[in-house]
């Protein structure tokens, strides 16, 4: 899923209406005085980025015009389910890459395989080809993405006595210090319902969230021992290491970094802005104060971690398929990428990964090394499901709650297969 990675509702994803999808095709690019809808989720999307679509798109199509609706990611898969399947069908779609396969995979979307090439190819984050990809065919193009970093607080740090860590365990046990070193700061900000900052402990521990079988059927894996593991220094940080909310989320994690109320945060790469600057653009307190590493693995170097980002789609129901894919030809373009990498998101092209802005060199190290040992949820059409169901966000709240680790993970196995294979 997406940055600011809240819950989404889905109300029945399969029910995007099928019929009347391929009946959609009436539009060329010829057509005039025709009208594109693209719909962008949340403000992570520059408005440099967002003039060059609409005055690029004009100029290259006379008498057309695009509007961009913004969109927000709470309740963004119940919109997109009923907005694809209506007659006032947007053209273009941004989603959450973990939502991407409930639409893949259900014909909402047109297929991209014609145009791939001039989309980028093999230059594509394969990560989230995959995620776009259903059944051998194209329908959802990577927009951007953003690997995750650890961002800290270094005057804490020092007066905690601790060191950026080099093993997953010394990360865990350096935020139970810093907590119990800095009265009222959470060593590490990981509220109940953060999952996406659970998951690497769970895949560098050996384990999985689910795996596919050769009969095509889905098994859900957090009951494992590597999963168990993983989720034991989940409940450490949470329960030992932050005064995060055991049931908040992790919107706004940047706010108590930056007013000094946390020693470490764990987000996409995109927060850095967030981190280093207030709403009036001012220098916050810890402009001067943070410090930046890839979350360590078990073993040491770089954690897998999720990565958190978007794909774009051209909806099935689009009366203008042509002219949408001129805009999205224009939105994968190097300059429209480059723009994207300047605000500090990871853009779709893996030959731009040096354009991405950032503070230092450093900072772009950590970011590049993070992306590319980045990991996403199972790529089945009814992951979205387990999502808007809430069944992740209400296992480590009880895991937050400090209930029993293995118990807690085993119920959770067994809504996730009723909910993947039913």
């Amino acid at each position: 899923m997406k940055k600011s990675l809240g819950a989404v509702a889905l109300l029945g994803v399969s029910a995007i209406a099928l019929a009347g999808c391929a009946g959609s095709g009436s539009g060329t690019s010829s057509d005039g005085n025709a009208e594109i809808r693209v719909w962008l989720v949340g403000t992570d999307t520059p408005q440099d980025a967002r003039d060059y679509l609409v005055s690029t798109f004009e100029k290259e199509n006379p008498g057309s015009t695009l509007v961009i609706e913004e969109q927000q990611w709470t309740g963004l898969v119940d919109k997109l389910t009923t907005s694809l399947s209506s007659n006032d069908s947007p053209d273009i779609v941004e989603m959450g890459n973990t939502q991407a396969a409930a639409f893949t995979s259900s014909g909402a979307l047109v297929s991209l395989d014609d145009i791939k090439d001039d989309l980028g190819g093999s230059d594509l984050l394969p990560g989230f080809v995959e995620a776009g990809t259903w059944d051998g065919t194209l329908y959802a193009v990577p927009y951007y993405s953003g690997s995750r970093v650890v961002f800290y607080n270094t005057d804490m740090y020092q007066k905690a006595g601790v060191s950026v860590p080099t093993t997953l365990d010394q990360y865990v046990s350096n935020g139970v210090t810093l907590a119990g070193a800095l009265p009222g700061v959470s060593g590490v900000y990981f509220p109940g319902k953060d999952w996406y900052n659970a998951l690497p402990f769970i895949w560098e521990n050996g384990g999985e969230l689910a795996v596919k079988n050769a009969d095509g059927t889905w098994e859900s894996q957090l009951a494992s021992s590597g999963s168990v593991a993983g989720l034991k220094q989940v409940q450490e940080l949470m329960t030992k290491a932050s005064l995060a909310p055991k049931d908040g989320d992790e919107s706004d994690g940047w706010v108590p970094f930056r007013t000094q109320e946390a020693a470490t945060y764990s987000a996409p790469s995109w927060a850095y802005w967030s981190i280093v600057a207030d709403e009036q653009k001012q220098p916050t307190a810890v402009a001067s104060t943070t410090g930046y590493f890839p979350l360590p693995g078990k073993n040491g170097g770089a954690a897998q971690v999720f990565a958190g980002g978007s794909n774009i789609g051209i909806a099935a129901k689009s009366a203008h398929p042509d002219l949408a894919k001129s805009a999205m030809k224009i939105m994968l373009s190097d300059d429209y990428q480059t723009i994207l990498a300047k605000a500090g998101l990871v853009p779709a092209k893996t030959s731009l990964g040096d354009q991405v802005a950032a503070a230092s060199p450093e900072l772009a190290a950590v970011i590049v090394k993070t992306a590319a040992n980045a990991k996403l949820t199972p790529a089945s059409p009814k992951w979205a499901d387990v999502e808007a169901q809430g069944v992740m966000q209400d296992l480590f709240v009880k895991i937050a709650g400090g209930g029993d680790v293995a118990s807690l993970a085993a119920a959770a196995d067994e809504k996730i297969d009723s909910i993947l294979n039913g």
